[in-house]
């Protein structure tokens, strides 16, 4: 049986997450506070555990200072 498709989305929008978070030097806890996000679930969107609502995605773009669609950038296998 194959890989679940929701899955691998949800890994790699955390993947794509934590690579646009590390490369601008922040922490996972610096994220936490720049928004409503407490830094336990960001940890669980960037391992893909946690299905998040497009408001969650816009308030992350907004706390990293990039536009939204640089969150959803990202190939699927």
């Amino acid at each position: 049986m194959g890989k679940d498709p929701l899955q691998e989305y949800l890994k790699k929008f955390g993947d794509n997450l934590k690579n646009i978070r590390e490369a601008k030097g922040i922490s996972q806890r610096s994220l936490a506070s720049s928004c409503t996000i407490d830094h336990s679930d960001i940890s669980k969107i960037e391992k893909g555990e946690r299905n998040i609502t497009i408001l969650t995605v816009l308030e992350l773009a907004n706390a990293l200072e990039v536009k939204p669609k640089k969150l959803l950038d990202f190939e699927i296998d």
